[in-house]
């Protein structure tokens, strides 16, 4: 039993690794032996020593052997002991770090005094005056040259504060001369205090000085600009209409509170990197520069806090959530700093980006908007193709710098990593690829949902009906939803079958798979496909569109939409029929080109029907030329006589000819003005009459006129 347990524990594979190491390190020494001793005492290697040398050298067992190695690492009892240790040995030298950190801030003063006289000594040596002279020069190269600017541009600053906003591109174009103004200020003093270095000669330790705290400034005015051009916060140094300039929508005194913090933070955060880059050109050591940084850090801590606490809230805001988000925001960066302390930066600068990134797709998002919003207060807004575009690709632009900066952060080199093959590699190549791709498809989705939806909102405003452009709106308005929703499943499914490529998955199994399901899902759902099918071929032959009023068997009413296998139709009392297309069969199209609306008046006997026929196209011409009604008549109202003799009346036809759907309004209108003019010709509509009578001799009078107007008598001799 033992020898069996013996060989089992032999055949395992980490026995078999830790054999080809032990093998591996003995043939090694052994050729390191070898070739130590002299050439004269050296004789031939034996066979399997030769062997064992040309295994080693093979490049399939070597990597073999590099995979088992890390394998035993990865799955062997001690991984977890071995991890536990690192942990602990990282904590004990985050203590012993802070120690030494605490301990250096004492050595301070000293430190100062130190570094204070290298300067006064430089300083000596050079001559305080001539010292005097090259700061002079500096201060006058750069703010002279930059105020030189300032006052030879007034012109152009008064043209952009008063410059009308017809459109949209006038307001992007103000924005970006704005932008473009700052930023050559800024150039320009730059560039001036340059040439101060290049004109004079500096002494060492103060050249260094100077060119820390001269980028500390440039970078703070950079941020002041960019908070003027976004913010707009306002004032009497401010342009006039801020509102109309500010890129990102706030209030008036949000947008000066920001802009304050930020530049506070900015120029704390510059400031201080300028002098720990002093400190450390002075001579500071290692501890005394980092006792530093987390003073920085508090500093910066400070201000964020302060942020936190007393930023502007819409005044409808619930006071308890607000102060649990304080609470909640406050222990976030109390963490942050405590990560960049313990020295944890991939976690640091995680955090960082986790809690920035949808912030700022968030602001870009509302700017976009605001910024292509119309320029006219009557004018709807909508998203159009443009705001759609710049938003989704602001969006993508910064989810791959977040992707980019934190590659850095954790000095991960994306070129290398693609030329290595090994699972982990292939694993983050996959999921940065998909991502990639889904980000794609989202940005075409999005681009093509906001074109549809703006042509289709284009078709709404309705043009002259029978027209070839109310014809085009009205396809329009039926086949653009169906587009869409075909669109949508494709990009989904590229999209989807892309990622799962990209991530290692064979998709030519699924793809199969998918069409096997397809035909078995088709030959168990015959009728889902039939309607499928109807509505394409209805489609195709333009049988209805969104808007006319059809009739199918018991169904009619007005098209209101399509799906891919049934319609919806409003009835006109209000109940909506939502039918198969499978069970349409024979449409009948009540409101394509033209519709002949006929209807019946009965007259008396005694009517003059040439009289009655040209009052009934008096009335018809009057109808053709009312504004109100003109665009709709085809053919006027007129008489095509007699229908038939009725038992109380003549029966007359009458014949109008309109747009489809206007028939009923024209028709009304029409039947009250044949009474009127009727009834101011004399001419009577016949009624049913009942007559009961005894006799002849007892019948009134009305009552005998009544009746030989029903029965004339026959002429005498017939």
């Amino acid at each position: 039993m033992a020898r069996a347990g013996s060989d089992t524990c032999d055949r395992s594979p980490a026995a078999a690794i830790r054999r080809a190491v032990v093998i591996l390190f003995a043939g090694l020494v052994c050729w390191m032996s070898l070739a130590g001793e002299p050439a004269s005492a050296q004789g031939p290697p034996p066979p399997q020593v030769q062997e064992f040398v040309r295994l080693l050298d093979d490049p399939a067992v070597r990597s073999w052997l590099e995979q088992a190695k890390s394998g035993q690492g990865a799955l062997g009892p001690t991984s977890l002991m071995t991890d536990s240790a690192e942990m602990a040995s990282r904590l004990t030298g985050v203590r012993r770090h802070l120690t030494e950190v605490a301990a250096a801030i004492p050595r301070f003063p000293a430190e100062l005094q130190r570094a204070s006289g290298l300067l006064l000594q430089e300083l000596h040596d050079r001559g305080f005056a001539a010292i005097l002279v090259v700061i002079a020069a500096f201060v006058v190269l750069g703010y002279g040259s930059e105020r030189l600017f300032w006052r030879a541009t007034a012109g152009v600053r008064s043209w952009i504060g008063h410059h009308p906003m017809a459109t949209v591109a006038d307001r992007l174009r103000m924005i970006g001369m704005r932008l473009g103004f700052g930023l050559t200020l800024v150039a320009i003093f730059g560039l001036g205090s340059l040439g101060a270095f290049l004109l004079f000669e500096w002494p060492p330790l103060l050249r260094q000085v100077v060119l820390a705290y001269l980028l500390a400034v440039v970078i703070v005015r950079l941020a002041l600009i960019l908070g003027r051009v976004i913010l707009v916060p306002g004032g009497a140094a401010e342009l006039e209409g801020p509102d109309r300039y500010r890129v990102v929508p706030m209030p008036a005194d949000h947008a000066r509170f920001w802009h304050r913090r930020l530049a506070l933070f900015v120029g704390v955060y510059a400031f201080g990197r300028a002098t720990i880059d002093v400190l450390q050109t002075l001579g500071f050591d290692a501890d005394m520069l980092a006792a530093a940084s987390y003073g920085l850090g508090l500093g910066l801590l400070a201000i964020g806090l302060e942020m936190i606490w007393r930023r502007p809230h819409p005044l409808d805001g619930n006071r308890r959530s607000r102060s649990s988000l304080n609470i909640l925001l406050t222990a976030y960066g109390v963490l942050l700093w405590l990560l960049w302390v313990a020295g944890f930066d991939r976690l640091f600068w995680l955090a960082v980006v986790a809690m920035l990134l949808p912030k700022a797709m968030a602001l870009g998002q509302a700017a976009v908007a605001h910024l292509l919003r119309p320029v006219a207060d009557e004018e709807a807004p909508r998203r159009g193709v443009l705001e759609v575009t710049v938003e989704r690709g602001l969006r993508a632009v910064l989810i791959v710098a977040a992707t980019l900066f934190l590659a850095g952060a954790w000095n991960i080199d994306l070129i290398e990593m693609t030329a290595r093959d090994t699972v982990l590699t292939r694993v983050v190549r996959g999921i940065l690829s998909s991502v990639v791709v889904l980000l794609l498809g989202d940005f075409l989705w999005q681009v093509a949902k906001a074109a549809v939806d703006t042509r289709l909102a284009n078709t709404e405003v309705t043009a002259e009906p029978g027209t070839p452009e109310a014809v085009r709106q009205a396809r329009l308005r039926t086949l653009l939803p169906i587009f869409r929703n075909i669109l949508f499943v494709v990009i989904v499914v590229l999209a989807g079958l892309t990622a799962l490529s990209a991530l290692g998955v064979e998709i030519g199994p699924l793809i199969a798979g998918a069409g096997v399901v397809g035909v078995a899902v088709g030959f168990g759902s015959q009728t889902l496909v039939k309607d499928v099918i109807s509505g394409i071929f209805y489609l195709l032959d333009d049988a209805f569109r969104v808007g006319e009023y059809i009739q199918s068997g018991s169904y009619k009413g007005t098209v209101e939409s399509f799906s891919l296998r049934s319609v919806k139709l409003r009835h006109h009392r209000g109940p909506v029929y939502t039918v198969p297309f499978g069970e349409l069969g024979a449409v009948q199209n009540m409101s394509r080109d033209w519709v002949i609306d006929k209807f019946q008046i009965n007259v008396t006997y005694d009517t003059d029907l040439e009289k009655a026929r040209k009052l009934i196209k008096k009335v018809g011409q009057e109808l053709a030329g009312d504004p109100e009604f003109t665009r709709h008549v085809i053919e006027p109202l007129k008489m095509q006589g007699v229908e038939q003799f009725g038992d109380y009346g003549i029966q007359i036809r009458c014949k109008l000819t309109t747009r489809p759907g206007e028939q009923f309004v024209i028709r009304h209108k029409a039947l009250a003005r044949i009474k009127q003019v009727f009834d101011e010709n004399g001419i009577h509509f016949a009624s049913p009459t009942v007559l009961v009578a005894g006799g002849e001799e007892a019948a009134p009078a009305a009552a005998r006129q009544a009746v030989e107007q029903l029965n004339p008598r026959k002429p005498s001799g017939i």
